[in-house]
């Protein structure tokens, strides 16, 4: 384990602290941190995180679905969303990458509570080729605009073209922003209010899953959630 930085000597210490010498925070150099090491800090610290589950087809058909919690939003003009498959391990191009790559589609879908177990079960690394629809005991629906189809029972699936590819670092970990245009979504009717008005979705049915460190995950929705009223 490395051992973290000297805490500023100014830095207070906190009620509670064992001792007056230790500050409230420990200071990390990550270029001193193993890769273990900085990705239990990163997926510690930004969390929870919301979960792209992901579905493609190679350039020759093959279907492949994986989940990704390096995911959010990026605009709504156009509207976009942003995802990273990471490089495995010796850097290897992960299936989804490869596929997008190769077709230039994919479809992100958001798990419900229900499919918890099945998304878990589509991040086992299978070999190249073999269906993770077929391992989670998953059918496809079929997509309006793209190839790629999604998965049914998905509260919202978001229908993309591929933007761009922008790669950051290399080897294992390193990062591969997929920036891609939404271009047809779906949206689970019991979301809606009788008119199908998006302005009526309620956030507090439509919290999907988010992972968190570790094995822990958090579903959006229940006594957790808080309001507050944006400034002005």
């Amino acid at each position: 384990m490395t051992s973290p930085a000297q805490p500023a000597a100014d830095d207070p210490s906190p009620e509670g602290f064992p001792s007056s010498e230790s500050g409230p925070t420990v200071a990390f150099d990550p270029r001193s941190l193993s890769a273990e090491e900085v990705y239990a800090l990163l997926t510690h610290a930004v969390a929870p995180r919301p979960i792209a589950w992901v579905s493609t087809l190679s350039g020759d058909g093959r279907p492949n679905l994986a989940p990704y919690s390096y995911f959010n939003v990026g605009g709504q003009n156009p509207p976009s969303v942003v995802f990273s498959p990471n490089g495995g391990g010796g850097g290897r191009e992960k299936d989804t990458l490869r596929n997008i790559r190769e077709t230039g589609e994919y479809v992100i879908n958001l798990a419900s509570r229900a499919q918890a177990a099945a998304m878990n079960a589509t991040a086992a690394d299978l070999p190249h080729g073999q269906s993770e629809w077929d391992a989670a005991g998953l059918s496809p629906r079929p997509s309006a605009v793209v190839r790629p189809g999604r998965v049914a029972g998905s509260p919202f699936a978001l229908e993309c073209r591929l933007f761009q590819i922008v790669s950051h670092g290399s080897g294992a970990g390193a990062a591969n922003y997929v920036i891609g245009e939404v271009v047809h979504a779906h949206v689970d009717r019991s979301l809606l209010n009788a008119a199908g008005e998006l302005t009526s979705l309620d956030s507090r049915a439509c919290g999907g899953l988010g992972r968190l460190g570790g094995d822990w995950y958090v579903d959006g929705r229940g006594d957790a959630l808080f309001q507050l009223d944006r400034p002005g």
